[in-house]
């Protein structure tokens, strides 16, 4: 079970409030209330920003990090895996059985999006729906029940809404947005390995700049150096690789730590079973350019279905490339014109080097790349500058 630390006296108090606020029309409006109160959750105060205000926030030097916004989003299941309102409150920390399923057993999966401001202050969110589908199919694999796709999309709304404040009008290119990490978790107390009693979808946002934040190039953006892992393994056939399960990524965390200890910015894993074939970088996918054919791994259960990736798939059709989503050979990278990867948190980030078994690839990076292209044209679409045809932006 999963609640926040207060008492119950002051619930009961804040709960006075809301209803007294909702009654009189500002409590909807300052509290952001989106459901029914649970008595699990943190109920929210009033906002005290004003309309037009923005947070205060160094765009030149966020980085990737954890920068709270003011609002969270909680929704718990019914005993039966039903989820119905959920509601907005103020970030904060959480009680969490230690017994929790994601605590013993890692039942859990997150998922990204981000946030984005056009010129005349309507916010918009890229593709939620992918991210909505992508979470139910994941916990279908981890036996989750997982809100509904409209659940999924109403909720990030809410709390893209909720923290506009941290969402700027147009900061500098490749310098930063509001990201929003949406979690689902089994937070029911369970012993036996067992799928947890009860669970909880909840989402926070922080604006975040770029990734990989190692240097300046094209908009802020860094080219990448990877080092091939031929040791370890991101995924393995059968296994939760094709799902964004949170016990994917502690797993990596050894031979990232080694890769940047040697100077390199991530890992590039190959397939368990014949250490021959590319997967994925540890938190995104690649694509290998070699005229005008565009090769990415197919995802066939090891590699994470991005939205970002089915995104450049394609926008790089419609630009005339050949896309072709099969088994890439570690070899192929040595004819290789371009290597460029796609994820939420990356956007398209050019790779300068690869390096494999001692040997240094490299390739173009620049103003003139085709990832370069294939970016500007992504975050256009995003944050409204070019049309979407595709109706994948939604407008809150």
């Amino acid at each position: 079970m999963i609640r926040t630390a207060s008492s119950i006296r002051t619930l009961v108090q804040s709960l006075r409030a809301i209803s007294s606020f909702s009654q009189t029309g500002v409590g909807a409006r300052n509290s952001y209330n989106s459901g029914a109160v649970s008595s699990l959750q943190q109920v929210i105060r009033p906002s005290t920003y004003g309309e037009d205000e923005y947070a205060d926030v160094d765009w030149d030097n966020l980085g990737f990090g954890i920068t709270p916004a003011d609002y969270m989003y909680i929704n718990q299941s019914t005993k039966d895996g039903e989820f119905h309102q959920g509601q907005l409150s103020r970030y904060g920390a959480l009680e969490l059985s230690p017994a929790a399923g994601v605590l013993n057993y890692g039942q859990g999966l997150y998922e990204g999006t981000k946030a984005y401001r056009k010129e005349d202050g309507r916010l918009l969110v890229f593709r939620p729906d992918q991210n909505a589908l992508r979470m139910k199919m994941g916990a279908d694999r981890i036996c989750m029940p997982c809100p509904s796709v409209d659940q999924f999309v109403d909720a990030v709304k809410q709390v893209a809404l909720a923290n506009k404040r941290w969402v700027k009008q147009t900061p500098p290119p490749g310098k930063g947005t509001m990201y929003i990490r949406p979690l689902l978790m089994g937070s029911g107390p369970i012993m036996g390995l067992a799928p947890a009693p009860e669970y909880t979808f909840l989402i926070y946002c922080s604006p975040v700049g770029n990734y990989f934040k190692l240097g300046l190039l094209q908009e802020g953006f860094a080219p990448l150096n990877l080092y091939v892992e031929d040791e370890f393994h991101r995924a393995t056939r059968g296994g939760a690789g094709g799902v964004k399960s949170i016990t994917n990524y502690a797993p990596v965390l050894k031979a990232i730590a080694r890769a940047k200890g040697n100077g390199y910015s991530d890992v590039l894993y190959l397939d368990s079973v014949h250490k021959r074939y590319l997967e994925e970088v540890s938190s995104c996918n690649i694509f290998v350019l070699k005229g005008r054919v565009i090769s990415t791994p197919a995802a066939i259960g090891t590699i994470l279905q991005g939205v970002t990736r089915k995104s450049i798939i394609e926008i790089a059709s419609d630009q005339g490339y050949q896309v072709e989503e099969r088994a890439v050979a570690v070899d192929e990278l040595a004819e290789a014109d371009e290597v460029f990867c796609t994820g939420t948190a990356v956007g398209v980030a050019s790779v300068a080097s690869i390096t494999y078994q001692g040997k240094r690839l490299e390739y173009k990076v620049g103003a003139e790349t085709v990832a370069q292209q294939l970016y500007s044209i992504l975050e256009g679409i995003k944050s409204g500058a070019i049309e979407d045809k595709k109706g994948w932006v939604v407008e809150i």
